[in-house]
């Protein structure tokens, strides 16, 4: 890998992440596209380290209160009625099925389920489910239940397979479930904290191995990607935010669709090579 491409690797991570578009989609296609070949689910997991370091910054003030309310929770009773105690459960509650799942099958997701075909294909099936919820779901609610965090976990773990999105899967769910388009956006940003530490910490090892196949990274460029995708992630999720106050997610939806004909087109022709 040049310098160059890492760079770019880590702003196609910052600008994708937290949209409903899927950034490990986007970092296989531009792999596939300008390496002729794949920088690696453990390069994407690692480099998101900046994406979600940049959530934490912004909502400093959310995570703070929302931690210090869990542990008063724990030591006192009365403490438990707050809203943050709950919704700290819920982080943690709706986290497990994507971490557990991770684990599981981590070679099918390093390996076969990386496969352009895959990609195109859940990419506009996805697109679909999005307009659906986007058009369908009431949104009436602001406030998470049990209910809503063990759903959406479970969504966010559909995210293992490229070109579902991490956000998307969340935000769909979310919809369905009746939660406002801003309160599903808040909670896909905290649910995705947990889940992208943990994966990004645990391919650490994966990225210093450089004798796998496809694209290698050096450790410094998989920092710099990394910081990259930081510095573009904390750009996006301000904006993200005041945007899906205002707006629809239909712009995603036809980006999706788009993209997934683009990509059949490329891999029908022989372009690019689907594995």
């Amino acid at each position: 890998m040049t310098w160059l491409q890492a760079i770019v690797l880590g702003i196609v991570q910052g600008l994708t992440e937290f949209l409903p578009i899927s950034s490990s989609a986007h970092i296989r296609i531009v792999s596939e596209l300008w390496f002729g070949g794949d920088a690696g689910a453990s390069f994407t997991a690692v480099i998101q380290l900046g994406t979600e370091t940049a959530v934490i910054i912004y909502f400093a003030k959310d995570i703070w209160r929302l931690l210090r309310a869990w542990f008063v929770g724990l030591f006192k009773s009365e403490a438990r009625s707050d809203p943050d105690y709950k919704l700290a459960w819920y982080v943690i509650i709706g986290s497990a099925p994507i971490a557990l799942l991770g684990v599981v099958f981590k070679d099918l997701i390093r390996s076969g389920l990386r496969n352009l075909w895959i990609t195109a294909v859940v990419l506009m099936v996805f697109a679909v489910v999005l307009a659906i919820a986007d058009e369908l779901g009431k949104q009436r609610r602001d406030q998470l239940t049990m209910r809503d965090s063990i759903v959406m976990g479970f969504a966010q773990a559909m995210a293992l397979v490229p070109g579902v999105s991490r956000s998307g899967g969340t935000l769909t769910a979310g919809m369905f479930l009746g939660l406002k388009r801003e309160a599903a956006t808040r909670y896909s940003f905290l649910l995705a904290i947990p889940a992208v530490f943990g994966a990004g910490i645990f391919s650490i090892p994966d990225v210093m191995d450089r004798s796998g196949p496809g694209v290698q990274a050096s450790i410094p460029q998989t920092v710099v990607a990394t910081a990259v995708s930081f510095v573009v992630g904390y750009a996006c999720v301000a904006w993200l935010l005041r945007y899906v106050s205002k707006n629809n997610f239909m712009v995603f939806v036809w980006y999706r669709i788009a993209l997934g004909a683009v990509l059949c087109g490329l891999l029908a022709t022989g372009v690019v090579a689907p594995t």
